[in-house]
């Protein structure tokens, strides 16, 4: 079953329940089918790449899905984007109509025959970063949402009374856990503002008033929870039942911390996956009531075993490769990128994850660092070389270097900005966060700029990031 059929059963199983609560208005099933229809009878049949100013809305829910049962290409933009950035990324999806969701009908006196597309169409296109200094378009066939959306409808044991908060950023591409497997079953979605505020009290009330049982959270937002539940003792709403965790490498600290609260009936689960092998690929319980037994303490958490439509391939230097319905087309327009990150073996095709694995004896992943130089900034991959591409380009800069540290117990972006010859120092950091503002978004902009004197660099010549990562000093 596509993910449109799943949807169009739960709503026609369902239609009095409701879909979507935002900001307390409630929107039934019957009404977001309806909105679906009409926004397919708007963009109209097989529309292709359709570019999207998501919000956290109803109307960008209506959108999407509305694009995929016309057989169009969903593109979720963020329009906090810098307007240049916006255009770059319309224009390497190869959008020919952008959407804007406070414009979405939703009421329409005919209902479109629904399409019937090929498994290996696109169904969206979403960015990460990449090395050249433009965002690299990661195009997802539609047997691949469908067949992972399927497979985290049972890994989260979702049901029609289930409600899931909707967290993340439009834009990326952890809202589709929370959205697509919740609409599929007729579950619940909530879209609060209050949810996006930073504050935790506001977090807690708006969880516990809304009775919300799943949550899907960054890592890093999940560490601070934690740590502001002990401080504060406060206690989880008693409405909770699972918390998704993924994005980064969970601390063995905090795991500890949770363990000691009141979170026994909660899942803690621990997840893994990437853009390009769609959503998520590996999960373990850490803690709850189907967490396996780990080892006491933990001293690294591990992301997870395959699930159960992964393939998976260790290399011999640690390298997590994955193949499967769940893989990605490529990048678009991007040959050798994507040459580069899908190979072939043994007539099966596989994404090299860049990330370094080993198995314990009952094949629990443990992950040991990157192969290459990306991070993960609260859940977003980035490629330091693209910050260091547009750094480059400021006519004040000599050479920069852009790796990663730590921050407050959290990887970030550090700058090593060398700048010209009588170059005034004192406001060159201002004038370049500005600079980057006008053109990246905000995670590509560093934690810290430092102007240097020099910089340091390897036997070869290579720039020294190691040196810089242990040399920099969190102020």
């Amino acid at each position: 079953m596509s993910l449109i059929e799943a949807f169009l059963y739960a709503a026609t199983t369902h239609p009095g329940r409701p879909a979507i609560v935002h900001n307390g208005q409630l929107i039934r099933y019957a009404e977001l089918a309806e909105a679906v229809w009409a926004v397919a009878d708007l963009v109209g049949p097989s529309p292709g790449a359709v570019g999207v100013a998501a919000t956290h809305s109803p109307g960008t829910v209506a959108a999407m899905l509305g694009i995929w049962a016309a057989g169009g290409t969903y593109c979720p933009v963020d329009p906090a984007f810098p307007a240049q950035r916006r255009q770059m990324m319309l224009a390497a999806a190869g959008c020919r109509t952008v959407l804007d969701p406070a414009d979405v009908p939703w009421y329409t006196e005919t209902t479109p025959n629904q399409v019937t597309i090929d498994s290996e169409k696109p169904a969206y296109i979403l960015f990460t970063s990449g090395s050249t200094g433009k965002p690299k378009p990661v195009v997802t066939p539609r047997r691949a949402i469908d067949t992972t959306v399927a497979s985290l409808r049972d890994l989260f044991d979702l049901s029609i009374h289930d409600k899931v908060l909707q967290f993340a950023s439009l834009n990326w591409d952890t809202c589709l856990e929370e959205i697509l497997p919740a609409l599929t079953t007729g579950a619940c979605l909530v879209m609060h503002d209050e949810a996006y505020t930073g504050s935790f009290p506001r977090f807690l009330r708006l969880v516990e008033r809304e009775q919300v049982t799943t949550l899907d959270l960054p890592t890093a937002f999940w560490h601070e929870l934690v740590h502001y539940l002990v401080e504060d003792r406060f206690a989880l709403p008693s409405s909770l039942r699972l918390v998704i965790i993924g994005g980064e490498a969970a601390s063995p600290a905090r795991l500890a911390e949770w363990s000691a609260l009141d979170t026994s009936h909660v899942r803690l689960l621990n997840t893994y996956g990437c853009t390009e092998t769609t959503l998520i690929t590996h999960a373990v319980d850490l803690y709850g009531p189907k967490a396996p037994a780990l080892p006491d303490p933990v001293t690294q958490v591990p992301i997870g075993w395959p699930l159960p439509h992964v393939l998976q391939r260790i290399g011999p230097d640690g390298e997590l490769t994955i193949g499967g319905p769940c893989l990605a087309l490529g990048y678009r327009g991007m040959p050798d990128a994507t040459a580069q990150r899908f190979t072939t073996v043994d007539g099966i095709r596989f994404f090299r994850t860049g990330d370094r694995v080993e198995a314990d004896a009952d094949g629990l992943l443990i992950h040991h660092g990157r192969l290459d130089n990306e991070i993960k900034i609260r859940g977003i991959r980035v490629n330091p070389a693209e910050v260091e591409v547009h750094l480059a380009g400021h006519p004040d800069v000599g050479a920069v270097a852009v790796g990663a540290v730590t921050i407050a117990g959290n990887p970030a972006l550090a700058a090593f900005v060398l700048p010209r010859p009588h170059v005034d120092r004192s406001t060159l950091d201002a004038e370049l966060r500005s600079y980057l503002a006008t053109r990246v978004p905000k995670h590509l902009v560093p934690s810290r700029i430092s102007i240097v004197d020099s910089l340091p660099h390897t036997a070869t010549g290579k720039i020294d990031r190691e040196f810089m990562r242990r040399n920099f000093h969190d102020r």
